[in-house]
């Protein structure tokens, strides 16, 4: 799991059966907390806006912690963060 920034959002009407119905947004590591220029496409079911510092959990934890176990998905936004005591970039 990571915390990253919500930079952009990914639109794509043509997809995976079982990822119909999901939004996709592109997330940026913060500093310190992984590497700033790997980008990750995750699948956000909990409603993250752009601008918004988020909680992502990847490989197998992605599918299992949005319920999408048989979806094709590594990385997944699980959590919408409020404040995060010495975390830069974060409050």
């Amino acid at each position: 799991m990571f915390v990253g920034k919500v930079i952009g959002s990914i639109v794509s009407t043509r997809k995976n059966d079982n990822l119909v119905g999901h939004k996709f947004m592109v997330v940026e590591p913060l500093e310190g907390l992984g590497d700033p220029n790997a980008k990750i496409v995750a699948v956000d079911n909990i409603g993250a806006g752009i601008g918004e510092i988020v909680l992502v959990a990847t490989g197998s934890a992605a599918r299992i912690g949005c319920g999408l176990e048989a979806s094709p998905i590594d990385a997944a936004i699980v959590g919408i963060v409020d404040d995060g005591i010495g975390i830069t970039g974060v409050n």
